[in-house]
């Protein structure tokens, strides 16, 4: 964990309650696709944790949704503005697992990790495929981003807007996969693992409180006993979770 100043680049919107913000800064502290970074806000007492989509050295981006007065007051933080930032947080999505054709599966706001996850399996020669889950078509983002990477994508809308109609496992057979990543509500993740024919990691979505492990106010039950999702995670194998059928 590394605490730094960030110079914003760009904070634009890229599909209903959904924008995209590029920093400038220290992004040595992270090691893996799937940890995070937290975010001092003027004005309000807790960091706000939020899940990197992609860093590279000195860049890191990420994508938020405005669902409270905290993302709403980031709605207005300006190109050029300086921020308060913890980076390199919990720990992040095992890649030697994957073997040839893992599965990606995001749910909403539990996207944007997986692209930088995409980018690295691509990279060591593993051929992924994509399963995006949004409530409509003016939500969703980031299926150019990914079919630019040369994997198949598959989109699904609740309403059936856009892709298929339905939840984001109507999307995605999981017969075939040699191993999956999963992140999203925590509904979608229990499906996920209802339905795997593979093993798997999720990223757990919770309120945090230090983001650090100190408080515990992000604690979990697992298989293992209570985990600390900012500490221990957010990346959780499947068999860890207990949640399989």
């Amino acid at each position: 964990m590394k605490q730094g100043v960030f110079e914003v680049l760009e904070n634009r919107r890229i599909a209903r309650n959904t924008r995209l913000m590029r920093l400038a800064g220290d992004t040595s502290a992270f090691t893996a696709p799937g940890q995070f970074m937290e975010i001092r806000l003027e004005g309000f007492y807790l960091r706000r944790p939020f899940s990197v989509c992609e860093w590279t050295d000195g860049v890191m981006t990420v994508v938020y949704k405005t669902v409270g007065t905290g993302t709403k007051a980031m709605e207005s933080i300006l190109k050029g503005q300086a921020l308060d930032i913890l980076t390199g947080l919990g720990n992040g999505y095992s890649l030697d697992k994957a073997g040839d054709k893992p599965l990606l599966i995001g749910g909403g706001a539990g996207v944007p990790p997986l692209y930088m996850l995409c980018k690295a399996l691509v990279a060591q020669g593993a051929r992924p495929a994509v399963a995006l889950g949004f409530g409509s078509a003016d939500e969703v983002f980031f299926e150019e981003e990914f079919a630019a990477l040369g994997v198949p994508v598959a989109v699904a809308t609740m309403d059936g807007t856009r892709g298929m109609a339905g939840v984001v496992l109507n999307a995605c057979p999981m017969d075939g996969c040699t191993y999956f990543y999963a992140c999203g509500p925590e509904a979608m993740l229990r499906a996920v693992c209802a339905a795997a024919c593979s093993p798997g990691e999720l990223s757990l979505e919770e309120r945090m409180g230090c983001g650090f492990g100190a408080c515990m106010g992000c604690a979990v039950f697992t298989a293992k006993g209570v985990r600390r999702v900012c500490k221990d995670g957010p990346v959780f194998t499947m068999e860890e979770l207990g949640w399989q059928t």
